[in-house]
Formats: structure tokens, sequence, C-alpha cells
């Protein structure tokens, strides 16, 4: 038998599983897609183009633990993310930052708010639209007002299906204005890719005799939970489960089921060498998708055809397709909890990740979740 039963091949669980077998524990992994890497899954498509099955991921933090961690099983590309959106029928860059105002504002103009954002937060600092809104000063609330309008709000509306009022100030801050010229999407000290995409960084990791690895296999086929308990093949279950998927699924809906996101993926090939100048172009107004990549901007090849990438957010439902984003209301939440609280008849079981802890979690984030979970279980 097992010591730990992992569900979910995706960077919790891979790093678990890794870190439980350095221990000379036996580990299980379950994963019902037929592949490993969650939704970090790349592949070389038909033109020899590394693409991100689910939507582009790209690679920061300033952790030198999970750098140093991933680093172990990976070698890096440097790689600075940039992104730009359709504004007006000009592409501009963002987080909206002073380059963008010198584009789209009148020089005098765009000047003034340079200096009443000097003013008024540090150079170098993020401030969320939603804050700069409650500015006093009417040149700031003259940009709050045009970014929440061009850049903000239809976006938002477009990704999660609800105003920004209505979605948790966790998520609204991720769209700052960004009070200097840095044109880069993200600032972290570590901004890389690994070397042969994340699939090969995942395979490395898992790559220990200790871990079993099932493809395409749902929990429900090898465990069940009969009261409070967990049994494997048909036989008691006396070890750690960890569980990265659906609460609701684990405990068969009872409670309902909790909202999501998803995300059609629509991949194109192009026959140019290059589509759009920087790797992701966001479309905040007057189209059905969000955003389109360019994979080739991401991962350079030898090529004359390009592969894009639009993605047209929709409505998650069970068994149809992906649930790629828990749905941050304050009703979401609350029934989340409903499960949250259910899992604690269940000491055997440690739920991680963005689904199994309804979290919005970065690939770092999770990483140093999934290091930070596995101290806790063998302090």
């Amino acid at each position: 038998m097992f010591d730990v039963v992992i569900v979910g091949a995706g960077f919790a669980g891979a790093v678990l599983a890794e870190r439980f077998a350095q221990i000379d524990k036996k580990v299980l992994l379950i994963e019902r897609r037929q592949h490993i890497a969650g939704n970090c899954y790349d592949e070389i498509d038909s033109n020899g183009i590394l693409i991100h099955k689910y939507g582009p991921h790209l690679f920061h933090t300033d952790s030198v633990e999970v750098w140093k961690y991933l680093s172990k099983f990976t070698e890096w590309d440097v790689y600075h993310h940039k992104v730009k959106a359709m504004v007006d029928g000009q592409i501009v860059p963002i987080p909206f930052n002073f380059n963008t105002m010198q584009q789209v504002f009148p020089k005098s103009l765009a000047e003034r708010l340079e200096v009443a954002l000097l003013e008024n937060y540090s150079y170098g600092s993020k401030v969320p639209i939603l804050e700069l809104k409650k500015s006093a000063d009417k040149d700031l609330q003259f940009l709050a007002d045009y970014v929440y309008e061009k850049i903000f709000l239809h976006y938002t509306t477009k990704q999660w299906g609800n105003p920004p009022d209505k979605i948790a100030g966790a998520v609204t801050a991720r769209v700052p204005i960004f009070v200097g010229r840095d044109d880069r999407y993200f600032n972290d000290r570590f901004q890389a890719l690994p070397r042969r995409g994340y699939t090969k960084l995942i395979e490395n990791i898992l790559s220990h005799k200790n871990i079993k690895l099932m493809l395409n296999t749902n929990f429900d086929e090898v465990a069940k939970l009969r009261g409070n308990e967990i049994y494997l093949f048909g036989q008691k279950f006396n070890g750690r489960l960890i569980y990265t998927g659906q609460l609701d699924e684990l405990f068969k809906f009872k409670f309902g089921t909790l909202p999501y996101r998803s995300v059609e993926m629509k991949f194109e090939t192009v026959n140019v060498e290059h589509y759009q100048e920087s790797a992701s172009v966001n479309y905040p107004n007057n189209y059905e998708f969000t955003r389109i990549t360019e994979f080739k901007n991401i991962h350079p090849a030898q090529t004359n055809r390009t592969t894009i990438l639009k993605e047209y957010p929709q409505n998650y439902v069970q068994g149809e397709n992906e649930p790629y984003y828990p749905i941050f209301t304050d009703e979401a939440r609350t029934a989340y909890e409903k499960y949250s609280s259910e899992l604690k008849n269940f000491p055997q079981i440690t739920a991680v990740g963005r689904l199994a802890e309804y979290k919005y979690y970065d690939m770092d984030d999770i990483v140093k979740r999934a290091l930070e979970i596995f101290a806790e279980l063998n302090d």
C-alpha cells in the first residue's frame, strides 16, 4: 500500500509528491487528464512552436526558496513578460504607466498626471484602480475614470461574468496603475521560463522511484470516502490524502456546485512570421475574447508561420469544460465554507491549490504553498 495519495499532477501535487518521496514515502499520484503539469501543460504544435495548451503561463517570483527549489529540476531562460492593450485603436503598454499616458494623452496632460501621481504615491509603486478612484485630486480622478472605463471595466466583466463591484478586491487589485516607466507586466526579482517547458519541469520533479503515476484516472476509480474514512482499491487507507481538485466534487456536490469561470481556448495558425509586437495583447472592449497571445514571442522558433491563442471567457459547466478560476464573490465564498467545514471531518485529507482552497494562486505561490504544507505535515 501507499503512504500518501495525491490527486492532481499540477504544481501542487507534483511538489508534494517529490517532497514525500524524498523522505522515503510511497506516493500514488492520480491525474484525471492524460498528461501531467495541469494547466501549465505545454507541447510543441504542428508549427514547431512551444504552446501553452491552457493559456500563457509566465513564471515570476520574489521567493528565493521557490526559485532554488525549482532550479533543481530545470534550467531557465530569462524572460520579461510585456503586455499591451488595444485602446481606442492604439496598442498601448499595460499596466497603465507613464509611457501609456504619454501615448494616449496630450503631452501637457500626461505630464500633469505624472506630477499628481508622484505627489501622492511612491515611484515604482502599483496603485489599484479602485483605490485611485477614491482620490480627492481631480486629475487623478480623471485618470482613474479613464483607466476604469478603457482598461478595467469591460475586461473584468468579460473575464469574470460579473461587474468589478461584485468581485473580491484581491482580484481587482491585479489591475493597477504603475507609477513609473517600467513596461514589464511583472516586477519580481526572478522572471524566467523553464528552458524545456513546464511539462518537462514537472516530469523532472516526478522522476523518483517512490512515485507511482496514474494518468487518465479519476479519484472515484481508485478511492472512496465512507463515513469519515478513506478506502483505496477497496481497502481502508490510513495514510495522507492530498487533494488538489474541486472540493465540491470530492464531496459529491452535497452542498451544491461551486461557481467557477472557464475559458474557451481557440488556437490559430497565421501565415506570417509575427502577428503582433508583444507576447500578449489585451482587448478590453469591443471583442468577445479578452486577449491574444502569440507563443512565438514567448518561445522563439525558426518558422515562417506563427501560432496565436484567443481566449473567450465562459461559464463553467461540470463535465463540459475546465474550471480555471474560482469566482470570488461573497456568495461563492460562503458556499465554499460549507465544504471547508465538511473537510474538517476528514483529518487525513489536506486540500491544496486554487480549486481545492478556492483561492487565486500564481505558480510561485502554489509551489511555496506546497512546500509549506509539506513542512506542516512533517513538523
